[in-house]
């Protein structure tokens, strides 16, 4: 029993994140049923399946980028397990979507302006609900000078101004994962921009708790 409660830290962190992977793998295959897969050969892909792939999976990969250096840098417990938690999730999510765009025959990334399947839609006629843009940034993304932040800070002002980016990344793809959800062609992208709006509404109350605690605010929308 005494050998079971002192198991080291690193073999828990092991056995957890490969819970969850194979639970990420059961999600996707429960996402892309061959009901699924043949309806949508059948039916192709719409602008929002790929533009929302393409550009979810560009969004996805800098919060991956901040988890990994909470993960390693982060001064609390809470604050390692959240990045844990964001880090495994959204590198299956990518995962997934380049997935998906790799059997449409697609980019993996918008070789345009992103966002642009953001404006009015060619299925239901719906505007877009956040700003487009020209330029490498989407709504909620980290500057290149806030990453430098935040690669150089250790201690309490770490996980402060992580928290800060996370919850104004997290808050700057929902209306891209709502559009997704409203507007994909595919059910399989539907339900997983479903996923996100649940799963990172979960993280974003946490983390305004997790700041509100530490005496600190959210950073303002960018």
């Amino acid at each position: 029993m005494t050998q079971t409660r002192r198991l080291p830290l690193v073999f828990i962190g092991v056995v957890g994140a490969i819970a969850l992977l194979l639970l990420g793998a059961a999600g996707g295959m429960l996402l892309v049923s061959p009901a699924q897969d043949s309806a949508q050969q059948q039916a192709g892909p719409n602008q929002v399946d790929i533009g929302f792939s393409q550009d979810m999976s560009l969004h996805h990969q800098q919060a991956v980028t901040m988890a990994t250096l909470a993960r390693e840098h982060g001064s609390t417990v809470d604050v390692r397990q959240l990045a844990f938690d964001i880090e495994t999730n959204q590198r299956d999510q990518i995962g997934r979507m380049q997935g998906w765009l790799s059997m449409w025959n697609q980019p993996a990334h918008a070789s345009g302006p992103l966002m642009q399947w953001m404006k009015s839609g060619d299925d239901h006629g719906q505007h877009a609900t956040m700003p487009m843009t020209d330029g490498p940034l989407m709504p909620g993304m980290a500057t290149s000078e806030e990453m430098s932040r935040l690669q150089s800070l250790r201690g309490e002002e770490f996980d402060v101004f992580f928290l800060q980016l996370m919850l104004r990344h997290h808050q700057g793809g929902v209306p891209m994962a709502k559009a997704g959800a409203a507007r994909a062609a595919s059910p399989a992208v539907r339900a997983l921009a479903e996923n996100m709006l649940g799963s990172q509404g979960n993280e974003m109350k946490l983390m305004t708790t997790m700041l509100d605690k530490r005496g600190a605010k959210p950073l303002p929308m960018n």
